[in-house]
């Protein structure tokens, strides 16, 4: 997953702009209709979007009513355009997806940096990517939990705690934490933290590790020439950092410092130094070559810091949320409470900053903290520089509608 904060991962960008979505045909009284009649379905490329489908079936085909649809799909040849339209007319209804605002939602996009780095620390290469900290630790902290004043846990595997219910005073050997010390993170039910003495401390901030702390105790996965590249590595949970001999290595999220995400396109926004329109990833990156000695101050915004690990290598995708890899242009982060994972969703928004109508037949295998609701999604341009031009300045309005086999209704694609 692209814990991503992904996972993937968080949004540097705001609102929806003002752009319109194509004319959107309207469903029946049941929101159900044949592929066949979405708009500028006969247009669309069905080969990317099948292989799409079959990674999902990895994982869906051991779900009831996918089995069969599943079996068919992997029977296609790879490039059999009519033979793959075919194929999602016969075996799929489409289900508008709505809210209690309508049919309209926003559509925005991310994709895998591409960073420039090596092994090894160079006057070239000066910015490291950590791995994760040996002393940061990690106590799972339910709802149920939420009330408490102090908790007591042991450590147990790796860099876990374990919480000893019951108990409010530690005993030698064992860590008092208080959670009104740890800052409030609603989209997470972890605290995170580092040990003095035997109490649990909230971990270190960005401007903290940014000034040498905590990271003495984590491993370095490789140095990039860039500090705004890193940054924007860690709002994107994975990318790819090319090596001095062409070789690439893939890193992914593997643990974050306990502070909730907090946007600096928007705190541009809010000091004045960008407009709204202005605050995408290329918007902020200008800002921060026009006032380099403010780039520490602007960092600092957000306190999360993201700690990395290697990912196999090989041309594929990071893996989402599924737990497939993912397609460039064809893959979809959603909000899970709404979409179940390894659903077929077809899209119809526009290209970034433009009236320019895309739609597409996308699949849902990803999440992401800044996902929330039933009409939103964040589309995966694949990785790179290109793949960023489009996901930065994504944020667009647009209409979704699942598909589902033939006979599932969408309460029962959310059962467990």
């Amino acid at each position: 997953m692209l814990k991503r904060l992904l996972l993937l991962l968080p949004l540097l960008w705001l609102a929806a702009c003002s752009t319109t979505s194509p004319p959107m045909p309207r469903p029946g009284d049941g929101g159900v209709l044949s592929p066949a009649a979405l708009p500028a379905w006969q247009q669309q490329n069905m080969g990317d979007t099948l292989s799409a489908l079959q990674q999902s079936c990895k994982v869906t085909a051991r779900k009831p009513g996918w089995q069969a649809v599943c079996a068919d799909a992997a029977r296609i040849p790879s490039g059999d355009d009519t033979r793959a339209r075919l194929f999602f007319e016969s075996h799929f209804n489409a289900w508008a997806v709505r809210d209690s605002a309508g049919s309209g939602g926003l559509i925005t996009g991310y994709y895998e940096p591409l960073l420039n780095g090596s092994r090894s620390r160079s006057e070239r290469t000066p910015y490291p990517v950590y791995g994760v900290p040996a002393d940061l630790l990690v106590l799972d902290y339910p709802p149920a939990l939420h009330g408490r004043s102090v908790l007591v846990a042991r450590k147990a595997a790796g860099n876990r705690l374990q919480l000893l219910p019951g108990k409010n005073e530690a005993a030698p050997g064992e860590i008092e934490i208080h959670p009104a010390d740890f800052p409030v993170d609603p989209r997470s039910n972890k605290l995170k933290g580092r040990l003095a003495g035997n109490r649990l401390l909230p971990y270190y901030t960005r401007a903290e590790i940014a000034q040498g702390k905590g990271v003495a105790s984590a491993p370095v996965l490789a140095w990039v020439e860039d500090p705004v590249e890193l940054f924007f590595l860690q709002v994107q949970g994975s990318g790819r950092i090319q090596l001095e001999d062409g070789s690439f290595l893939h890193v992914g999220y593997a643990e974050q410092n306990g502070y909730a995400y907090q946007s600096i396109g928007k705190w541009l926004v809010e000091k004045g130094e960008l407009t709204l329109s202005a605050a995408s990833m290329q918007g902020i990156q200008g800002w921060i070559k026009a006032h380099p000695g403010r780039q520490q101050e602007l960092f600092a915004v957000n306190p999360s810091y993201v700690f990395f690990k290697t990912l196999p290598g090989g041309d594929s995708g990071p893996a989402g949320a599924l737990g497939v890899p993912l397609t460039g242009g064809y893959s979809i982060a959603v909000d899970p409470h709404y979409i179940p994972l390894g659903t077929p969703v077809y899209l119809a928004t526009t290209w970034p900053l433009s009236q320019q109508p895309l739609t597409r037949l996308v699949h849902a295998q990803d999440t992401g903290s800044a996902i929330r609701g039933a009409v939103r999604a964040d589309l995966f341009w694949g990785y790179g520089s290109e793949a960023g031009m489009y996901a930065g300045r994504m944020k667009q309005s647009g209409s979704m509608w699942m598909l589902l086999p033939k006979g599932m209704t969408p309460s029962m694609a959310a059962a467990p």
